[in-house]
């Protein structure tokens, strides 16, 4: 059994793996911490159980794009100047209302936030 380490959101985490998988985890990890900065940097202020929420909406969006069949939003590069404004207000107040629920159920509290 092999370890990999990935840097996923400025933190290093080991995984154990099967030989040889080492380098697929690796860009599985790369995509994660690209979406995590992709979110951060649309939405600003983000702590670490959002950041990964976030990166998790985008990649599940992704992902049912991709089963139904549609072209990936990804494919266009992202906005050079993607701020919160840029967001749509229902769809930001949907995603904050996701975070605190997750955030709920996963055991957290206010003092874990920065």
């Amino acid at each position: 059994m092999a370890e990999v380490d990935l840097d996923i959101g400025g933190r290093r985490y080991a995984l154990a793996c099967r030989d040889g998988e080492e380098a697929h985890f690796r860009r599985l990890a790369a995509i994660i911490d690209e979406r995590m900065a992709r979110a951060t940097q649309a939405v600003g202020g983000l702590n670490e159980v959002r950041q990964f929420l976030f990166a998790s909406l985008l990649l599940a969006d992704e992902l049912d794009e991709a089963k139904r069949g549609a072209a990936p939003r990804t494919a266009a590069p992202p906005a050079p100047a993607a701020t919160p404004a840029a967001i749509e207000p229902a769809a930001l107040t949907a995603l904050e209302r996701l975070a605190d629920r997750l955030e709920a159920l996963a055991g957290l509290n206010d003092a874990d936030r920065p």
